[in-house]
C-alpha cells in the first residue's frame, strides 16, 4: 500500500462555495457604510451651520429693520408698517438695548412667553451641534428668541421668531442633503469598489485559483503561475509563489524519480545480497589456499564482502533513503584512507598519483563505515574528473587527501587535479541528480557524502579558488558530558 493510500483524504477545496461572499462582496459591504459614515460626519457640521447661517440671516433682516424702525421720526411708525416690515423678515418682535435701556422698536402676536433664547455671542461648535438637532426633533410651533450685536453703538439687538419655519428649512435641506448624499456615497463606493477590485481582489482570486489548481496537481508544470510585473507587495507575492511552486514540482519530481530509484535498488539488492553470500563462501574457501598471495589479499576481499552484504542488508531492512545514525567512536584515519585507496582501484593504478598527507596518528570520532562511504565517493569522483585528462607534466594527474585536528574538531580535504567544478553544478553540488560532475552521472556521490556528513553533524563544502576541485569535510567530536567524564576518571 503506498504512503497516499494510507493518510486519510482531506477535503479538496473548491471555489463555489467561497464565491457567495467573496472578497467583492466583502469590500462592498465594508465600502458602503464606511462612506455612509463619512457622509454622515459631513451632515452633522453641515446641519448645524445651516442653522446658524438661518439665525444670522434673521440677525442680518433684524438688524436692517431696525434701522429703519429707529430713523423714524420720534420713533412713530405705523401700525400697519411695523407688521409689514415683521412679516417681511419673518419675526415677531424686534427689540434693541442701548445702555440701560432696552427698546421694543416693533411687535406683533407676541406670545405670552418665550420658549428658547439663543445668544449668538456665545455660542460653541458643540452648543450649536446639539441645539440643532433639538429643534429638529420637536414638535409645535414654538418661539425663540436670537439675541446678537447690533449696529452703531447699541449693546445687542433681540428678534423673535418661530421656530416652525426654520425647522421645515432644515428638513428640506436635510432631504436634498440626504439624496446628494446618497448619490455621492453610491458613486464613491462604486469608484472604491471598481478600484480595489481591480487592483487586489483580482489579483487575489487569481492567486487563488492557482492554489486551488496546483492542489489538484502539484507535478504539472502548467499549473504554475505566471507572475505579473507589478513592483507591489502583490506582485512580489506572485513571484515568490511562482518561484516556490517551481522548486515543489522540481523537489516532488525529485521525490518520484528518488522512490522509482529506491525500489528499483530494493530489488537489486534483494538478488545482489543472495550473489555476494555466495562470493562470501568462495572466500572463505580461498582463504584455505595457502598461496601467500592468496593470504595477503584475501582478508581485504572477505572485508569488502562483508561491508557490501551489510549494505545491502541495512538498504532491505530500512527500505527508504534515510541513512541510519552514525555508530561513532575514536577510529585511526589513515586505515580507512588506506581500504578507500584499493576500493577505489588506484592501488595498481599508476596513471592518477596519490597522495596521502593525513597526520601521523590521526583519530576521528566517526563511524568507521559511514567515513568509508563518504571519502570513497569523493575518491572515485575525483577519479572520474581525472580519468579525461591527457598526462602533463606541468599539471600531473593526482589525488591528494589530508587530514588534520584543530582542537575537537577534525578536518579532512579530498582534492584533485583535474578541470574543477562547472559553475552549473556548484548551484545545486549536494542534491540528488542535480549536481552531477560529469555526463551521464546521476550527483548521488555527493549527495550521499553529504548526507553522511551533516548525520554527524559536520559540514562539507567546495573550497574555492584551487587547483581542480576540493571539498573540505568538517567533523567535530561528539559533546562530552562533564559528570560522565569525571566518573569514568574516578573509576579509573
Amino acid at each position: 500500500m503506498s504512503s497516499a493510500d494510507q493518510q486519510p483524504h482531506e477535503p479538496q477545496l473548491r471555489l463555489g462555495p467561497l464565491r457567495r461572499l467573496g472578497l467583492s462582496g466583502k469590500l462592498l459591504l465594508l465600502t458602503i457604510p464606511l462612506v455612509l459614515a463619512a457622509q454622515i460626519l459631513i451632515y452633522v457640521p453641515s446641519i448645524a451651520n445651516f442653522r446658524i447661517n438661518r439665525l444670522n440671516d434673521r440677525l442680518a433682516a433684524a438688524n436692517t429693520a431696525a434701522l429703519v424702525l429707529d430713523a423714524a421720526p420720534l420713533g412713530m411708525v405705523p401700525e400697519s408698517l411695523s407688521r409689514q416690515i415683521l412679516s417681511s423678515i419673518g419675526a415677531r418682535a424686534v427689540a434693541i438695548k442701548w445702555g440701560q435701556q432696552r427698546r421694543l422698536l416693533a411687535s406683533a402676536d407676541l406670545p405670552p412667553q418665550i420658549d428658547h433664547d439663543i445668544d449668538m455671542r456665545s455660542m460653541t461648535v458643540w452648543s450649536a451641534i446639539v441645539d440643532a438637532f433639538d429643534l429638529m426633533f420637536e414638535r409645535g410651533n414654538q418661539t425663540m428668541r436670537i439675541i446678537g450685536p447690533a449696529p452703531g453703538g447699541a449693546q445687542f439687538i433681540e428678534v423673535v421668531v418661530d421656530e416652525l419655519p426654520l425647522r421645515q428649512a432644515m428638513y428640506r435641506f436635510s432631504r436634498n442633503l440626504l439624496w446628494v448624499s446618497l448619490g455621492l456615497a453610491i458613486l464613491s463606493a462604486g469608484l472604491v469598489y471598481i478600484t480595489l477590485h481591480y487592483l487586489f481582489v483580482r489579483p487575489m482570486r487569481r492567486l487563488t485559483a492557482s492554489m486551488v489548481a496546483f492542489h489538484e496537481n502539484p507535478e504539472s508544470h502548467a499549473r504554475i503561475i505566471v507572475p505579473s510585473q507589478r513592483a507591489d507587495e502583490i506582485g512580489v507575492a506572485e513571484r515568490e509563489f511562482s518561484e516556490m511552486q517551481r522548486d515543489l514540482v522540481s523537489m516532488l519530481h525529485q521525490k518520484s524519480r528518488l522512490a522509482a530509484l529506491g525500489l528499483a535498488v530494493s530489488k537489486i539488492n534483494h538478488d545482489l545480497r543472495n550473489l555476494l553470500a555466495s562470493s562470501q563462501l568462495l572466500s572463505d574457501q580461498l582463504a584455505s589456499v595457502p598461496d601467500p598471495r592468496v593470504q595477503r589479499f584475501a582478508p581485504k576481499l572477505m572485508r569488502s564482502l562483508e561491508r557490501a552484504i551489510a549494505f545491502c542488508q541495512s538498504t532491505l531492512s530500512y527500505g527508504r533513503a534515510q541513512e541510519a545514525p552514525p555508530d561513532r567512536r575514536m577510529i585511526e584515519v589513515e586505515t580507512i584512507v588506506g581500504d578507500v585507496r584499493e576500493s577505489a582501484g588506484l592501488a595498481t593504478d599508476d596513471s592518477i598519483g596519490w597522495i596521502n598527507a593525513i597526520e601521523r596518528g590521526l583519530q576521528i570520532d566517526a563511524d568507521p563505515d559511514q567515513l568509508f562511504r563518504i571519502l570513497l565517493n569523493l575518491v572515485r569522483n575525483a577519479a572520474q574528473a581525472l580519468e579525461g585528462q591527457p598526462h602533463s607534466e606541468v599539471a600531473p594527474r593526482q589525488i591528494r587527501i589530508t587530514g588534520r585536528r584543530e582542537g575537537a574538531v577534525a578536518i579532512l580535504e579530498v582534492s584533485d587535479t583535474g578541470p574543477g567544478v562547472p559553475q552549473k553544478a556548484k548551484d545545486h553540488l549536494f542534491e540528488a541528480f542535480q549536481g552531477s560532475l560529469r555526463p551521464g552521472g546521476s550527483g548521488l556521490g555527493l549527495a550521499i557524502a553529504a548526507e553522511l556528513v551533516r548525520a554527524h553533524d559536520g559540514d562539507i563544502h567546495l573550497v574555492e579558488g584551487t587547483i581542480g576541485a576540493t571539498f573540505r569535510i568538517t567533523l567535530p567530536d561528539r559533546p562530552v558530558e562533564l559528570l560522565s567524564l569525571r566518573n569514568e576518571r574516578a573509576r579509573a
